[in-house]
């Protein structure tokens, strides 16, 4: 969340890197970050250019799942360039910037739970498939999942508005979560939103999962492929997981590594924040043949038939 993705900014206050050190991390930041939209830009290209992709209940939820983690990733890499550059903004610019990073990070484990789900119902129910995942349910789905990540999200705002005197929103701060929603309150609604979604998601996982493993008699080509994918979101939920147990590393590493706080919190953001936006290319756009062929040619400026 932004917590996870200003986990290296709060160090800042406290261990002000080098100019070296600091035009370094940025840099290194600027070119993940910038290599993985590119990438991202590909896959909606390859996606808005072949109309065989639109009926696909599948890659539509993939490619909700890019415009998501290109939106997540973009204001990551925002607020992590301030925290270095401008250090202090106003509240009323920073509380919009984390909101659109919580929600868009809340988004992407509940997607892969939608991706596991429709996976499940392809390999295990494929003769109602067709009747079950329909675009419409599809797009009604992904209504839903950015209905349920602000409900969870925009109480912070709410709670704000009604808590903080009018001042604080012209105020300047240091654009954190905590700081733009100071209220404790929020705190423990934010660890409690953290639990339900880390349980329900990896519940509904493992459960796609195991039954993907047991239904077939016969491990068939599409049932090896259907639990590799299920295990790969598996591990991109656990990496976006991470992020919830972020506090407790941080706290951690103050303890145990006091010296090397800042380089490890940098580490920590790339781990957390960015590795797991880049699970997602490999998931379908090299390990799917379908949407790799076509991605191939528009790569290569091809045109391929429909």
């Amino acid at each position: 969340m932004a917590d996870a993705a200003l986990a290296n900014t709060s160090v800042v206050i406290q261990y002000r890197d080098s100019l070296s050190k600091a035009v370094v991390k940025n840099v290194v930041v600027l070119a993940i970050g910038l290599s993985i939209n590119y990438i991202n830009v590909s896959l909606m290209y390859t996606f808005c250019k072949h109309q065989i992709f639109y009926t696909n209940p599948r890659y539509i939820l993939f490619f909700h799942l890019v415009v998501n983690d290109m939106i997540q990733m973009s204001v990551s890499v925002i607020l992590f360039v301030i925290s270095y550059t401008l250090h202090k903004i106003s509240v009323s610019v920073c509380a919009p910037l984390i909101l659109i990073a919580i929600t868009t990070t809340e988004n992407t484990p509940l997607n892969l739970a939608c991706m596991a789900a429709e996976c499940y119902v392809s390999v295990c129910l494929p003769l109602h498939h067709a009747r079950i995942c329909t675009v419409r349910r599809t797009l009604l789905l992904i209504a839903l999942i950015w209905t349920a990540s602000l409900i969870s999200t925009l109480p912070d705002l709410f709670v704000t508005l009604d808590t903080e005197p009018i001042e604080f929103f012209s105020s300047r701060i240091f654009c954190l979560r905590e700081t733009a929603f100071p209220n404790p309150m929020l705190i423990q609604k934010r660890d409690i939103t953290y639990i339900v979604y880390l349980v329900l998601v990896w519940l509904v996982i493992f459960f796609l999962y195991f039954k993907i493993l047991f239904t077939a008699q016969t491990a068939n080509k599409d049932t090896k492929k259907a639990r590799k994918t299920i295990a790969l979101h598996g591990v991109q939920v656990l990496l976006c997981m991470t992020m919830y147990g972020v506090a407790l590393v941080k706290m951690a590493l103050h303890r145990w590594f006091p010296k090397n706080y800042s380089d490890l919190l940098f580490a920590c953001y790339i781990v957390v924040q960015m590795l797991p936006r880049s699970i997602s290319p490999i998931i379908y756009g090299v390990r799917d043949k379908c949407f790799r062929k076509y991605l191939k040619h528009c790569l290569s400026c091809k045109s391929i038939p429909q």
